[in-house]
């Protein structure tokens, strides 16, 4: 199979891009957050604020804050215990143990880690692991290594004024084991979900931030330490309380590195980490794929320029303006939920349904080393729904405006059943779901530009759009469930969107809820 084969077939025929006879062996699932051995560890304060509003004026961090940042973005904040009812009356129920983070992840099991490269005056500087599962510090390297990031980075980022640098890596087997080469597609919408969390929550924490998906793979992945065949890095975001220059260091005329000169400046470094699986399979195209992806040279990269955009319907219908939400964003994490066959209908006021979508697409506003200007661009990723029974707005398919805060009708009528039959599993009631929403892409991923890369790009950047939307829905009180299984094909047709080259990436229902019947707990202290 070819990669663009493979990934058209994520796209639109899943059973087409898996491997045959898959069974998942539970017994042997891996552990869903990586624990290293032998290494440096520096302990993070659990006493964490239980409240978060508005944003904090920029300061360098000590070691307590950033262990605070580091647990709203990444930390295990819960566990739960659910009842998986089989089929059959003579099977008895079975527990379902899960740990619980603020960013939501497909099937619970988080193939994403979180690295950290510090200079704190109460630390080595040097790189370090997030260990979520202890809240603690893992020192991998110790040491400066401004120059070495900033060349990997093309010298497109003055880390020398930054206080951190965060990597989100990929470790493929942590939902291979589940979701076969399926977990590909997951990976970077899992990865993005994380990027939008760790944004949100720097702002929270006054502190400025890039998102760099463009960088020697290579070099990066040698730095931390990294196995090329396991875990692979897929954005760099440099973290700031000062004044910097986001585009450059002024050293841009040094001309083009490359991995090969990067990683040999440096000295491998060997480190153990506990691996629960006894046999861990093989995924050769997902490794295909990310090798096909990886960037060896700084010549290679790119901008896009501005892009298209489509009005998506005739008919606009111009929503109430909507303050800015302002919230709790402890509680707003805290108190997200994806609802499942716990949706119940409600109707849902114009004003609300304009508060939910201004207040998404506002907060997705970041920094991208792939933009021309920062922040002057319409999204890559845009909101589409399916209405019913909302206060003044007749039932149909729509697509958001952002810029005009305003919905273009595509269609009218009510689509809950047609939704409801492409769903792959009955796990959710769309009967009793007043707002559907899709994140819309472009069909082919900017191969032109950024090559089998710019999958990943559209993936990571469609699940930080997922995030800010499942945030803005429980500010309002509404459940948010994310979803992959469905119908590609019958949505891109609800929405008539093969003229447009575009198609929907992820499905999310939205609306009031009732909670399940389930055992969890939180861990705040």
């Amino acid at each position: 199979m070819s990669l663009e084969e493979f990934l058209h077939n994520l796209q639109f025929d899943i059973e087409r891009a898996n491997q045959p006879n898959w069974e998942a062996d539970w017994d042997d699932a891996p552990l869903p957050y990586k624990l290293y051995r032998g290494l440096p560890v520096v302990p993070l304060s659990a006493e964490v604020p239980l409240s978060l509003t508005g944003s904090k004026q920029p300061l360098k961090p000590d070691v307590e804050r950033i262990g605070h940042f580091l647990w709203y973005v990444y930390g295990i904040t819960g566990v739960s215990q659910s009842v998986d009812h089989d089929d059959s009356p003579e099977q008895e129920s079975y527990p379902i143990h899960s740990c619980r983070r603020f960013a939501p992840s497909g099937g619970a099991l988080y193939p994403n880690e979180l690295y950290i490269y510090l200079k704190l005056d109460e630390l080595p500087h040097g790189i370090y692991h997030y260990d979520a599962a202890r809240h603690c510090l893992d020192l991998l390297r110790e040491g400066n290594f401004d120059s070495y990031v900033e060349r990997s980075l093309g010298n497109r980022c003055d880390i020398s004024s930054c206080f951190g640098t965060a990597f989100v890596s990929t470790r493929f087997w942590k939902n291979f084991f589940k979701y076969n080469n399926f977990s590909y597609r997951l990976q970077g919408l899992d990865a993005g979900v994380l990027m939008g969390q760790l944004l949100e929550t720097a702002k929270r924490f006054g502190f400025e931030s890039g998102v760099y998906v463009q960088f020697l793979d290579s070099a990066v992945n040698h730095l931390l330490g990294l196995t090329e065949e396991e875990e692979n890095v897929y954005t760099v975001i440099p973290l700031s309380a000062a004044a910097t220059n986001w585009a450059g260091n002024g050293r841009g005329t040094e001309g083009a590195f490359t991995a090969e000169e990067l990683c040999g400046e440096l000295p491998a470094i060997s480190v153990e980490h506990y691996e629960r699986s006894g046999r861990v399979r093989e995924f050769p195209m997902l490794l295909a794929v990310n090798e096909a992806s990886k960037i060896d040279c700084t010549d290679d990269f790119r901008k896009l320029g501005r892009q298209p955009v489509f009005e998506g319907g005739e008919k606009e219908i111009h929503l109430p303006e909507a303050e800015s939400l302002a919230y709790d964003f402890a509680s707003v994490c805290k108190n997200r939920y994806s609802p499942e066959m716990d949706f119940t209908m409600g109707k849902v006021s114009q004003q609300g349904l304009a508060a939910l979508l201004k207040g998404a697409t506002q907060s997705y506003s970041f920094r991208s080393d792939i933009d021309e200007i920062f922040y002057d661009r319409e999204p890559r990723v845009s909101i589409y729904g399916c209405f019913y029974n909302v206060e003044g707005i007749p039932d149909g398919a729509y697509a958001y405006d952002s810029g005009r805060h305003s919905l273009r009708e595509i269609g009218t009528g009510d689509y809950r059943l047609q939704l409801q039959s492409g769903l792959s599993l009955d796990n959710v009631n769309l009967l009793q779901v007043p707002l559907c929403l899709h994140i819309i892409g472009n069909k082919e991923y900017d191969k032109d530009t950024f090559g089998y890369r710019g999958y990943r790009i559209m993936q990571m950047e469609a699940g930080m759009l997922v995030q800010r939307l499942l945030l803005a829905a429980s500010a309002a009180g509404f459940g948010g469930h994310p979803l992959l299984g469905f119908d590609t094909t019958l949505t891109d047709r609800i929405y008539k969107l093969d003229s447009e080259g575009r198609t929907t990436l992820i499905q999310i229902p939205i609306g009031p809820f009732r909670e399940r019947g389930w055992v969890r707990g939180s861990l705040l202290s």
